[in-house]
């Protein structure tokens, strides 16, 4: 092992649809909610990074029989799924499966919520890289390189009919597209305009700074969350609570997870109202989850946010506002 190059993901920046003029310029494919992960199948085994650099391999051990799947040397990119009811991608369920790292534990969870691997490019194969290759003939290497099994899959995509691929995603209660041009190279570590992700929904990701104590069968534990951004002067500045969206596993969850990080003082760079900091627990900043919210107001607060779950994948540092 060892002797392939690392890649950083590419990633996408957040946008609109192409205009009619331009949409014939792009492939789309599904929005799937869920991990990104690059493959790495080498001597035949199979190694998965997560996008901030973490070898996540033992997390998801049904993905290991990809490496029988394919020839040689290859690196691939793609998303680590979890579907919950209704066969629908779910964020939710694939929570506790990020955050596993005891065998035992893992065995049972693969069972009983196995991910896929959805793998949408290549970047290596043999000795050579492919990431200057366009994405339509990148996309034809995969076709050609991997055949779906039953944990992993290569959804197709469409050159092309952005409109009619948005629709049929909100049909199918996905997040959105992306759009990514069908002439265009692979730059890896990069957000380049080269791809676009077009949601239905906004999400944003932020870290904890503090909890308060929730009130009714709630008073003991976690009522909501007090919640930041990284400013461009890489402060942190206070965004809002998320007191929604959290089920009763998360929320022991987030307690164990939160206690250790326990701190005298606000974590926040910026005031907190003091309706909120008044029986505030603060906490060092390094955890870092996800919220859906309506929009952000024009001082800084995100309205009407809700909990989705925990982002293991992120590094707190690299949280700032979403580009939008």
């Amino acid at each position: 092992m060892g002797h392939l190059p690392a890649y950083a993901p590419m990633l996408a920046r957040l946008g609109q649809l192409p205009s009619v003029a331009q949409d014939e310029l792009f492939g789309y494919e599904m929005k799937w909610d869920g991990v990104r992960a690059i493959g790495y199948v080498e001597d035949g085994r199979l190694r998965l990074v997560s996008r901030n650099g973490l070898d996540v391999t033992v997390a998801y051990p049904e993905l290991g029989p990809l490496a029988d799947a394919v020839r040689g040397a290859v690196v691939l990119d793609g998303e680590i799924v979890a579907f919950g009811e209704r066969g629908l991608p779910s964020f939710a369920a694939l929570q506790p499966r990020m955050h596993q790292r005891d065998p035992v534990k893992i065995r049972v969870l693969a069972r009983a919520t196995p991910v896929m691997y959805l793998i949408f490019d290549i970047l290596h194969l043999g000795d050579a890289t492919t990431i200057r290759l366009p994405y339509v003939e990148r996309r034809e290497l995969l076709d050609r390189t991997i055949s779906a099994g039953e944990r992993w899959d290569v959804p197709p995509y469409s050159a092309g009919g952005g409109a009619t691929v948005f629709e049929s995603s909100r049909e199918l209660l996905l997040e959105g597209v992306v759009a990514k041009r069908l002439s265009s190279a692979y730059q890896p570590g990069r957000r380049s305009g080269d791809w676009l992700k077009v949601k239905h929904f906004r999400t944003q990701e932020v870290v904890i700074g503090g909890w308060k104590p929730g009130e009714g069968r709630r008073a003991r534990g976690i009522g909501s969350m007090l919640i930041g951004v990284h400013d461009e002067a890489g402060r942190l500045v206070y965004a809002g609570h998320v007191g929604t969206g959290f089920t009763d596993a998360m929320l022991a969850d987030l307690a164990e997870r939160l206690a250790p990080l326990d701190r005298a003082t606000s974590p926040f760079a910026d005031e907190v109202p003091r309706e909120h900091a008044r029986h505030a627990h603060w906490t060092d900043p390094v955890l870092v989850g996800e919220v859906r919210y309506a929009e952000w107001t024009a001082d800084g607060r995100l309205r009407h946010p809700s909990w989705r779950g925990l982002r293991p994948d992120r590094r707190a540092a690299e949280v700032g506002r979403e580009p939008g």
